[in-house]
C-alpha cells in the first residue's frame, strides 16, 4: 500500500523539527566536538544529509519504475556508513549545515512528485520511503545533552 503523501511529508517534516530542538543553541565549538559517541553533532548531521540525499534519488528512481539501488545487507550498511563518515568528517560545519538542509529539500521536493508506485515501501531497499532513522539521532542527541549537561 503506497504511503500518503502529504502524511510522509508531515512526518519528515516532525522529524527535522524535533532533531533541530535536540541541537538548538548549541556553540559551534559543540558541534564539532566528538563526544557523542565518537561522533561530533556535525557529523551526524553529515551522516543524516547522506542517507536524506539517497533516499530522495530512491524515491525519484522508484518513481520512474526502476528498481531500489540500495538493498544492502546489514555488513554492507556498516561499511557504507563508516566510508561516508570519513569522506565528510573533514568538511566544514558550514558545508555540513547546507548539505544537511539542500538535502532534506531534495528529500521533500522528491516525495512530493512522487508517484503512487513511488510511494509503495515495497520497492525500497535500505533507504524506505518511510524512516525514523532522523528520530534515532535526535533521541541520541538528546539523551547526550541530558548526560553532559549541555
Amino acid at each position: 500500500m503506497a504511503e500518503d503523501k502529504n502524511e510522509l511529508l508531515q512526518h519528515y517534516r516532525t522529524m527535522r523539527e524535533e532533531l533541530l530542538s535536540a541541537i538548538v543553541d548549541l556553540s559551534d565549538a559543540r558541534m564539532v566536538e566528538p563526544s557523542l559517541d565518537g561522533w561530533s553533532v556535525k557529523d551526524h548531521l553529515a551522516h543524516l544529509a547522506v542517507w536524506d540525499e539517497i533516499r530522495a534519488y530512491e524515491v525519484a528512481r522508484t518513481s520512474a519504475g526502476h528498481s531500489s539501488a540500495w538493498r544492502m545487507t546489514e555488513d554492507q550498511v556498516v561499511t557504507y556508513n563508516a566510508m561516508a563518515y570519513e569522506l565528510r568528517r573533514s568538511l566544514s560545519l558550514e558545508q555540513v549545515r547546507w548539505e544537511f538542509e539542500t538535502s532534506r529539500q531534495h528529500l521533500l521536493e522528491a516525495i512530493a512528485s512522487a508517484t503512487e508506485r513511488g510511494l509503495e515501501s515495497s520497492h525500497y531497499g535500505e533507504a524506505p520511503v518511510r524512516s525514523t532513522h532522523e528520530a534515532q539521532h535526535a533521541g541520541w542527541m538528546t539523551r547526550w545533552r541530558a548526560e553532559t549537561g549541555v
